[in-house]
């Protein structure tokens, strides 16, 4: 369950950086934070406490 919402979230990010189309103005926000729920996910997997 932890490793597919880690790769959706994954997913998410990618879709998120400024560099594609429909998200060229939002600026650095939603993927910075997206990347910031990725890296707590991924030390939480880590520690096992997922």
């Amino acid at each position: 369950m932890s490793m597919i919402l880690l790769i959706i979230l994954i997913l998410i990010l990618v879709g998120a950086l400024p560099t594609w189309g429909h998200s060229r103005n939002w600026g650095y926000g939603p993927s910075g934070g997206l990347g910031l729920v990725v890296i707590i996910l991924i030390v939480l997997l880590l520690m096992g406490r997922i």
